[in-house]
């Protein structure tokens, strides 16, 4: 089995040094990727920010401690921040709330800025209440941009397996959210 080449090697090792400047540029090509993903599988800005910076915090430690050729460094750090979102999706299941969370107001939105606001908050639901695997795939694939071996690799499954989770939570998707369909009745 060959060597994985990693892109991040060099800056890994820098960081693992204690290099200021490899600090900084890992958190910048990194951080806001992990934030995206734990917004995604969350849906919570504040608990993806906790989540975004634990995993950088957990990089930051495990860099001096990394050894190239048996994975890609960013394929770690996705699995890394996945962890600690399904973490917290736990813990929201195992304790019950007293009152409800406010909601915003479903009514129409008064311009169109925020129309496009409702979509996305729309779809967020729509991706939330897909089965975490599935959602877990779409996340990856579609608003991480990893191509299917590296988002297998991540979830720790094969590319077949991958498809497979995709395709399903694409067509929930679809089904969930065909009233947006150019064309669809109201």
């Amino acid at each position: 089995m060959a060597a994985i080449v990693d892109p991040d090697e060099e800056l890994v090792r820098r960081v693992g040094q204690g290099d200021p400047a490899a600090i900084q540029a890992m958190v910048a090509k990194k951080l806001p990727r992990m934030l995206a993903l734990a917004q995604r599988m969350l849906g919570d800005a504040v608990e993806a920010e906790d989540v975004a910076q634990d995993a950088m915090l957990r990089a930051w430690k495990q860099a001096p401690r990394w050894r190239p050729g048996k994975a890609k460094f960013d394929t770690w750090l996705h699995r890394v921040a996945l962890n600690l979102c399904y973490d917290r999706l736990r813990k929201r299941r195992e304790v019950p709330t007293e009152t409800p969370p406010d909601r915003p107001d479903p009514g129409p939105a008064p311009d169109r800025g925020l129309l496009v606001v409702e979509l996305g908050q729309r779809v967020n639901r729509a991706l939330a209440a897909l089965p975490e695997r599935q959602r877990e795939a779409i996340v990856l694939c579609h608003y991480q941009e990893l191509g299917n071996i590296e988002a297998a690799g991540v979830m720790a499954v094969s590319v077949e397996a991958l498809e497979s989770l995709l395709s399903r939570g694409r067509r929930t998707l679809r089904q969930t959210l065909s009233d947006l369909a150019p064309g669809a009745e109201p």
